[in-house]
């Protein structure tokens, strides 16, 4: 399966028994919108809500860090989803936030597939299509989690990589939080960036109906950012959610070789120990 399916593909496989349909809707702290009250409201037919705020490790002062395999394995049974399930993950967010949950259903190898649909919920109904409201108890999968080695980037790595330059540094965040002209919307935080890194907030990889822009436009878009594609690449954010959207962005043009520092600016920006630099890249 690619990275992306579009919604008319998404509508002709509904009610397939391998099929499993999950919102993966996350808002950035301070926003007055509730994902969870949303699904219940309306949400794809068949859909289960992955909880993506909830699912993150309870013991990192660092909000949104990965999970535990065990508490992958026990979300990903009690959202159905079987050893040899198409996974399709969707949101109804302007941080387009499916990314992060398709880069953690592939990170910890659970189904057969796993793709981003394109668009999500707002495409989906904009187009007429049918939702469904109220809570969903999908029957438990048998699914077991194991997080694959190599793919996460940690602050130790990305501090190596300000010396070594090994590895490209894109921060997805909008550019005033990135030149630290904005204030960051956790409290507390600095602003700023990685030394070294470049922005592309990931915003701008969208059409105005949340799709994806072609191959052809986010190549342009990665290079007028000063990314080389050729080379490996670390993704960073405000906390994992976004970068992810980066590195779907860059593997479908190709490059391959890119991780994701989970911890991103929430660990970064409040370490007083690490580098910061302001302005543009």
């Amino acid at each position: 399966m690619d990275i992306l399916v579009s919604t008319e593909w998404l509508a002709g496989e509904i009610g397939k028994p391998d099929l499993r349909i999950l919102d993966a809707s996350l808002f950035l702290p301070g926003t007055p919108r509730d994902p969870r009250a949303e699904f219940e409201a309306a949400h794809i037919p068949g859909a289960a809500f992955m909880d993506l705020p909830t699912l993150a490790d309870p013991d990192d002062p660092t909000p949104g860090m990965l999970p535990s395999d065990a508490m992958m394995t026990q979300r990903a049974q009690a959202l159905g989803i079987d050893p040899d399930s198409r996974i399709i993950v969707y949101d109804n967010s302007p941080t387009h936030s499916a990314a992060r949950g398709w880069w953690m259903i592939r990170l910890y190898g659970l189904g057969a597939s796993v793709a981003i649909l394109d668009g999500g919920l707002p495409k989906w109904v904009a187009e007429g299509r049918a939702t469904q409201s109220g809570a969903a108890t999908p029957a438990p999968g048998n699914a077991i989690a194991r997080r694959a080695g190599g793919q996460v980037a940690t602050k130790a790595d990305v501090l190596t990589n300000i010396a070594s330059s090994e590895a490209q540094v894109l921060d997805a965040r909008g550019a005033g939080r990135f030149t630290g002209a904005e204030a960051e919307p956790r409290p507390g935080m600095v602003s700023g960036h990685i030394p070294g890194s470049r922005n592309l907030p990931s915003s701008a990889l969208f059409h105005a109906d949340n799709r994806l822009k072609s191959k052809d436009e986010l190549r342009a878009l990665f290079t007028s950012a000063g990314i080389d594609i050729g080379r490996p690449v670390i993704t960073t954010c405000g906390s994992g959610v976004t970068a992810a959207i980066l590195l779907a962005g860059l593997e479908l043009v190709g490059n391959r070789d890119v991780t994701l520092y989970d911890g991103s600016w929430s660990e970064w920006g409040f370490d007083p120990a690490t580098p910061k630099a302001t302005g543009a890249a």
